[in-house]
């Protein structure tokens, strides 16, 4: 790793805070590596630990740094609405509000869109969930299997992945639905078309059976799960059979939005032959770090509930400012060009290293949203080690990566911010060739 003058406590320091953080945080609470660091600043690509140690980033706070680390364009609008007034709640109007949802309807592609701000990934899934249960008169929701939608009560009861999945109990019956892993399970060796066909044909199976579901939710990219996706079109299959049923379909684009897969700006549009989706969650990468969610929806949907409702901090003006200034240099700078054209040779240059290693898998993914799937040599099962190890020593190579993966996969992850540079790519890509290399038996 590289080591720059020390710009925060005394060496030693976050062994000490990760005692405290034990003694008062929850047990469940992950963190990363066996010797937690703390990062206490970043500029661009690059953070900064409080031993003074740099690090290129290529997690961004869990997809969340979107563009840059202290951006200036949005440190600035976050500085002057701060000295302005910072929230009022749904209560009263709120420019930032209104000119952040009128963009991001625009953008959506749902014709007569609403938007309703969360703070929250999470939050934005439940209010969805919400809304269609309450729409469609049904709790049942379908679910793709290895799928994850957030930590909240309702959101753990639909995520397919038992890994972030810590109970059963659930206000929603939930139906999981084969097709978002290509290439694992029963359908895995068939071509594009026959997966598609099949799990179409799952699909219509299923629904023979049950009452009609409200709706189903499905991430066009699965994140948590490894960054796995069907063939493209698999979404606009199953939307012909919902749509026959009149069962809506929500596009969980908390992780998919704004341009990562480099290809769309959402990522239900490598899926749109048969139109948009009912309605779409987003959140993460808009507020560059800042507290952003929300579904948007069409008129009818969104304004079906019959009984009041706020948010408290949904929208509140300084996240709003941050996410305005965030989403223009987005779009003037064509940060999903960027994540097209740089990703596509950052997943180049690791497939190539992967050919030369019997332990990975799989390199998969679009623009800037990349998973290796590392195996036992020799075998086709999951190395949870390997991965830790790689993930460590990476961080050792000064490079942060993240982690996933579902039923018996191990996946490393990596999601740099878009403004990501072909040197910057090229460093990364070596450093964990240095760190695959030497963690393979």
């Amino acid at each position: 790793m590289t080591t720059d003058a020390p710009q925060g406590p005394a060496h030693g320091s976050a062994k000490h805070l990760y005692q405290r953080h034990r003694s008062v945080l929850p047990d469940w609470l992950a963190v990363y590596y066996a010797d937690p660091i703390e990062l206490t600043h970043g500029e661009g690509r690059h953070v900064w630990d409080a031993e003074g140690n740099k690090y290129l980033d290529f997690f961004g706070g869990i997809l969340t740094t979107m563009t840059a680390h202290a951006l200036p364009e949005v440190t600035k609008a976050v500085s002057e609405q701060a000295g302005r007034i910072i929230h009022s709640s749904t209560l009263y109007l709120n420019r930032p509000m209104v000119d952040l949802a009128e963009r991001i309807a625009k953008l959506s592609g749902i014709p007569d869109a609403r938007v309703f701000f969360t703070t929250s990934g999470t939050e934005a899934n439940d209010t969805a969930l919400l809304l269609a249960t309450a729409y469609r008169r049904s709790n049942q929701i379908l679910a793709m299997r290895n799928s994850y939608h957030g930590r909240s009560f309702t959101a753990v009861g639909i995520t397919g992945n038992k890994g972030w999945s810590p109970t059963s109990l659930s206000p929603l019956q939930t139906l999981y639905v084969h097709g978002g892993v290509r290439s694992r399970g029963p359908y895995a060796d068939l071509d594009d078309a026959g997966f598609i066909a099949a799990c179409v044909a799952d699909l219509e199976d299923l629904l023979g059976h049950v009452r009609p579901p409200a709706a189903l939710i499905a991430e066009p990219i699965q994140g948590v799960g490894g960054f796995t996706a069907p063939p493209d079109g698999l979404y606009a299959a199953f939307r012909e059979v919902l749509q026959e049923r009149g069962i809506l379909w929500i596009a969980d684009e908390v992780q998919t939005g704004w341009g990562r897969t480099g290809d769309n700006f959402w990522g239900w549009q490598a899926h749109g032959q048969n139109g948009p989706p009912d309605m779409l969650t987003f959140a993460k990468g808009i507020g560059n770090g800042m507290s952003i969610g929300g579904v948007v929806a069409r008129a009818e949907v969104m304004n079906c509930l019959d009984s009041n409702s706020i948010s408290t901090f949904g929208g509140t003006q300084i996240t709003m400012a941050a996410g305005l200034a965030n989403l223009t240099y987005l779009l003037e700078h064509d940060l999903q060009g960027n994540a097209r054209r740089v990703g596509g040779l950052l997943i180049e240059r690791l497939r190539a290293v992967a050919a030369q290693l019997p332990g990975v898998r799989e390199v998969r993914g679009r623009g800037l949203m990349i998973g290796i799937e590392l195996v036992k040599p020799g075998t086709d099962q999951a190395d949870p080690d390997a991965a830790a190890a790689v993930l460590e020593a990476a961080r050792e190579g000064g490079l942060l990566i993240g982690k996933g993966g579902g039923h018996n996969t191990s996946v490393l992850r990596l999601a740099p911010p878009l403004s990501l540079t072909v040197a910057e790519a090229e460093e990364g890509a070596a450093i964990l060739e240095r760190a695959l290399r030497s963690t393979q038996v």
